[in-house]
């Protein structure tokens, strides 16, 4: 069986997740190929998993200061182009199609009638439970932007017919260093987080943000720069007692996964982000602040404690990449759905 996966470049989540995947899928020779759009070339970077991987401008959305810009969005994206991409997009050679949320592929597989598999967070609002609970326009992204026929939506707890995460296999148990925060927050201006950090001297802040070009201070000693890096991003994390992020979801997992003591600030107009921050405060597993702000970190960081989470989920990279090498039966995806621990 030969497969064709879509991952949408926006963010580093889908990235990360499918990254993860892509080990387990090769580990069992499976045959895939991938394709990714969603974010330019220039900007994507620890690529060598996914092989010779095709590009499209695809969809997404644009930022500034913390916010979805409507404006921009609609002026980046080029619509005419998006459509000629997936018309022109040969499947014939493929047998199945996969899609973390990446709308080329997905469309490309409705308008050949291929066989189309949705997998990621963006899925599990398909489940009763959560696409109840959606605006009209919300139902409309999740139905309509990267349509599957039928699709694994992931959840960091039992929901409906949601699967457990795809998150990095942890490695042996390392020590924190007290009072180390990681902070990554990609859509937020980065001149007014280094502003809301430089008061709290008595914290030490790891920062990850793709303004930055190298490892350097921000403007004080007990705030370090770093780019983008998938290697860079694991190495801090690991030794973080805190972390403060968007309310994307593989973060949020792996916050949830190593026990850190975690706070989100979501992107303001990213519906995904809006439901996920809600879920985590309902829950009481994460703290919420809609502004980045040195009274809200500090609050946080003074008093904060979340709620318990049995989070010994298992290796889903390796059971989802057998279940694909095996056929991607869907009478066989109850296997999936039942391993909850």
């Amino acid at each position: 069986m030969r497969i064709l996966f879509g991952v949408q470049g926006t963010g580093n989540g889908h990235l990360s997740r499918c990254h993860t995947l892509s080990r387990w899928l090769n580990h069992y020779s499976v045959d895939v190929d991938y394709l990714i759009s969603g974010r330019a070339p220039s900007s994507l970077f620890d690529m060598s998993a996914f092989g010779e991987y095709q590009w499209r401008q695809g969809l997404s959305f644009a930022t500034q200061n913390g916010r979805v810009d409507y404006f921009n969005t609609y002026r980046q994206n080029s619509f005419k182009q998006f459509w000629s991409d997936v018309k022109a997009l040969d499947l014939s050679t493929y047998d199945l199609i996969l899609t973390d949320y990446e709308p080329v592929t997905a469309w490309a597989a409705r308008l050949a009638h291929k066989p189309c598999i949705g997998i990621g967070r963006q899925y599990a609002f398909k489940e009763p439970s959560l696409y109840s609970k959606l605006s009209l326009l919300q139902r409309g992204l999740i139905d309509y932007f990267a349509p599957a026929s039928r699709w694994l939506g992931m959840h960091w707890q039992p929901l409906d017919n949601c699967i457990p995460p795809i998150v990095r296999e942890q490695q042996s148990e390392t020590e924190l260093s007290e009072r180390h925060v990681l902070v990554y927050l990609p859509f937020e201006n980065l001149e007014q987080v280094v502003d809301a950090l430089i008061p709290l001297k008595s914290y030490q802040f790891s920062v990850f943000h793709p303004s930055i070009k190298q490892t350097d201070n921000l403007d004080a000693p007990h705030i370090l720069g770093f780019p983008p890096s998938r290697e860079g991003f694991k190495c801090q994390f690991e030794t973080a007692e805190y972390v403060l992020a968007n309310a994307g979801f593989e973060t949020t997992c792996e916050a949830l996964q190593s026990d850190k003591q975690f706070a989100v600030k979501p992107l303001r107009g990213q519906f995904e982000q809006h439901w996920n921050s809600k879920l985590l405060a309902d829950s009481q597993l994460a703290y919420v602040m809609h502004e980045i702000s040195e009274d809200n970190v500090r609050a946080w960081l003074a008093g904060h404690q979340r709620a318990a989470l049995n989070c010994e989920w298992p290796n889903m990279a390796d059971n989802i990449a057998q279940w694909i090498k095996s056929g991607a039966q869907e009478n066989e995806k109850t296997r999936l759905t039942a391993l909850w621990r």
